[in-house]
């Protein structure tokens, strides 16, 4: 053979990806994709007389076009006209309108909202985003609807000009109509008394005062002041003669300063400062001050709330003799129940939660008070998984533990107390399935009659009839389309399945689910779940380097469990990778061991789960070359990105960091001191500034310089590190950018084209 034909057959033998081809196809998914499936997505409503549900069809998802109707018997008829379904044209229910706005809240799933212009001018519609700025939508005729499609907590407000609203709306779990006449415009006019005038009580320079009702005066308190001020709102006894206020301290708020180098209006930069408060820094002081209307103050000893992160949740007891209220200790390892006696201010602990790791109060506190039996329900981990407990409100003595075994309570939906029954999402129930999937529960409050109402092997997400005697449950996994089902809330018995999503266009053109994997952790016991994504023109018969997309931030689970398109993984994948999620231990929402490794140990960041995982799915799959494996991630995935090739730089070859909270001392004060207690040592241990000169491998940071979430010097101070440490890496700080500026098009493509060269070894686009 001679030399040029070694040279071809040598050429043909190296297999490589990452070429313009591939990023055309690659950018090309979305347009490719996104029509070929047949969703079953319409605005279900429920009939008002016969009882069921109903929707409209376009028969898009393979069923007959027309008003399709499912009585609560299971009989399904489709008719021509609405009108044939309803005996009145109510059909969708109305939206009652509000008299305040606020941001909204994060969408529970999606919905319809019909407006509805009855007034004889035309109005503007407005989407209240979740930072509370609205945004325009439209205008609306007199005498016109406009149909808009939303989610459940969003908000809507509708006006005349920008200061003259005629209705406020929030959009509910079922379609409804939002009907904009005087009636609204009334409503979402009327005064909102303030918290201080509607109870009697003001706040003068900073101290109580009493309002009688001929308008005469008396001041109340004299201690306070600028910087120790009374807080509104008070807290009134059952009978009227007693309250309960709140002294703050409020000490002084750290203040950082944003460069913004590149201002549209302006050809010099600009300095933003924002208040950060981080970990370390002092928190407000709330100290509960207690008033008589004949006694005046009440002495409380401040002792036992020193020290506090927070200080609140206050509820009397129904016959008034002791009013309770919820402290949180600095560091987050006791949440206690205080009770305060009515009439001597003696303060005693209801209940206390302690734990030598944390107490998670800003994901696992629930506390729900029955009154009329004079007890109160209450989340703990105590028994080592996440449970509802029954505790006498009189003395704190428990009752009984509410629900109990290996798996966790993931939220309450509803206490019915007229039943003594809790509703309530589970996680883990099922041995045989994903323990990340969450099903619909019931229970009694004496632990009792527990029930498991959904049914289906997914990740299920229900909406109740107005009686809640049925209910819509969808459910879906990450390989398997959503089902919609109609069943029965009593017993959870399937009445009718509704619809069902078809991805068969899909899968004729190369479309292939992520793949479900599951393999033991660092323990050799416990499962650690993830998802593999591979490119559409996935050779089995060749080896693909494997990058992994992380995010352990402790406040939750980040692996998806329920259907979608997972474009930023796709998109990843389709250059010629083999893209992986991994939950890894020191995530949220299993057992609390499995939780706790993230104690003072961010930088942990489960690296021995994930390994381990990966090592069980290449020896399964040969097709994953775990000689090239990459990493990235933003925020506290950023920060997770470069630990990988600071501490297993020996596995990981390359990472890309976008705004990560690289030094937990830098970052927000509640996250960070949540996960990391109070600042000491472990702070610099864990970070990847102190760590800088451990890298190994390639590394890509990129931030904006107007993160307002992240401060952007966390990132600039790794940069300072690794350059005194005399790495090399390659860094993107992006003018004018805030947080996650690392999902923008441009910064995307260039994290592509670091993998390609990184674990290629090739030029990319070529």
């Amino acid at each position: 053979m001679n030399s040029s034909l070694i040279l071809c057959a040598l050429f043909l033998s190296t297999w490589v990806q990452g070429t313009a081809e591939d990023y055309e196809r690659s950018a090309g998914l979305r347009s490719r994709w996104q029509g070929l499936t047949n969703s079953f997505r319409p605005a279900i409503g429920w009939l008002p007389n016969q009882g069921g549900v109903f929707w409209q069809s376009n028969g898009t998802d393979g069923s007959e076009s027309g008003w399709v109707a499912v009585t609560f018997s299971g009989e399904r008829t489709v008719v021509a006209t609405r009108q044939e379904l309803l005996e009145d044209d109510e059909g969708f229910a109305g939206l009652p309108p509000q008299s305040d706005w606020g941001p909204s809240s994060s969408g529970r799933g999606a919905t319809t909202v019909t407006f509805r212009n009855d007034l004889d001018r035309p109005v503007r519609l407005f989407w209240v985003d979740f930072d509370g700025t609205p945004l325009p939508y439209g205008t609306i005729g007199p005498g016109q609807s406009k149909e808009q499609e939303t989610s459940a907590g969003h908000v809507w407000i509708v006006g005349f000009e920008a200061n003259d609203l005629v209705g406020i709306f929030v959009a509910e779990d079922m379609p409804g109509t939002a009907i904009i006449d005087s009636q609204s415009r009334a409503r979402a006019t009327e005064p909102s008394p303030s918290p201080e005038e509607s109870s009697g009580i003001v706040i003068r320079d900073h101290n109580l005062v009493l309002v009688a009702p001929d308008g005469s005066e008396r001041p109340l308190s004299t201690s306070g002041t600028a910087e120790d001020s009374f807080r509104a709102p008070v807290h009134w006894s059952p009978d009227g003669e007693r309250f309960l206020a709140f002294q703050v301290t409020q000490p002084p708020v750290r203040r950082i300063p944003l460069l913004e180098s590149s201002p549209e209006d302006r050809l010099q930069p600009e300095i933003h400062w924002l208040d950060y408060a981080k970990p370390g820094d002092p928190r407000p002081q709330a100290r509960p001050r207690l008033f008589g209307l004949e006694s005046g103050a009440i002495a409380v000893d401040d002792s036992p709330f020193e020290d506090s992160w927070s200080v609140g949740r206050v509820h009397w007891s129904p016959e008034g003799r002791d009013v309770h209220v919820l402290y949180n200790q600095r560091g987050h390892q006791r949440l206690t129940i205080h009770s305060i006696d009515g009439s001597t201010g003696e303060v005693h602990a209801l209940l206390n939660e302690e734990s030598s790791t944390f107490v998670d109060y800003s994901q696992k506190t629930f506390l729900h008070w029955l009154d009329e039996a004079n007890q109160f329900l209450w989340a703990s981990e105590q028994d080592g998984w996440n449970h509802l407990y029954r505790f006498d409100q009189r003395t704190g003595q428990l009752i009984n533990q509410v629900t109990k075994g290996d798996w966790v309570v993931r939220r309450v939906g509803r206490v019915d107390e007229e039943n003594q029954q809790v509703w309530f999402t589970v996680m883990g129930f099922h041995p045989d399935q994903d323990p990340y999937h969450e099903h619909l529960a019931r229970v009694n409050f004496d632990g009792t009659g527990l029930k498991i109402l959904t049914k289906g092997d997914g990740n299920h997400d229900w909406v109740f009839s107005p009686d809640r005697s049925f209910f819509i449950d969808r459910w879906s996994r990450v390989d398997k389309p959503a089902v919609t089902e109609l069943r029965r809330s009593s017993d959870g018995t399937l009445v009718a399945e509704l619809g069902r999503d078809s991805i068969e266009a899909l899968e004729q053109d190369g479309f292939r689910p992520p793949q479900r994997f599951v393999a033991k952790g660092r323990d050799g016991e416990t499962d650690i779940w993830g998802i593999l994504f591979r490119p559409s023109n996935f050779d089995p018969s060749q080896e693909y380097p494997v990058i992994e997309l992380i995010y352990a931030g402790p406040h939750g689970h980040h692996v998806p469990k329920s259907w979608g398109m997972h474009w930023t993984q796709r998109e990843m994948a389709e250059l010629g990778f083999v893209v992986v999620q991994i939950d890894g231990m020191g995530t949220n929402w299993r057992s609390r061991a499995f939780h706790d490794w993230c104690w003072q140990n961010l930088s942990d960041a489960g690296f021995p789960d994930r390994i381990a995982w990966l090592e069980a799915a290449a020896e399964a799959h040969p097709e994953l070359d775990l000689s090239r494996v990459g990493i990235y991630g933003g925020s506290a995935g950023g920060q997770n990105a470069l630990s990988a090739v600071l501490h297993h730089g020996d596995f990981y070859q390359a990472a890309a960091a976008d705004c990560g909270c690289h030094d937990n001392r830098m970052d927000k004060i509640w996250w960070n001191e949540a996960w990391m207690g109070k600042v000491g040592p472990h702070y610099a241990a864990n970070s990847n500034v102190t760590n800088a000169k451990l890298l190994q491998g390639k590394l890509l940071l990129t931030v904006g310089e107007l993160d307002r979430n992240v401060d952007p010097a966390s990132t600039l101070q790794v940069v300072d590190a690794l350059i005194r440490a005399d790495k090399d890496f390659d860094m993107i700080l992006v003018p004018g950018a805030g947080h996650g500026v690392g999902e923008e098009p441009y910064l995307k493509r260039r994290r592509q084209d670091f993998f390609v060269e990184a674990l290629y070894e090739v030029e990319p686009r070529r």
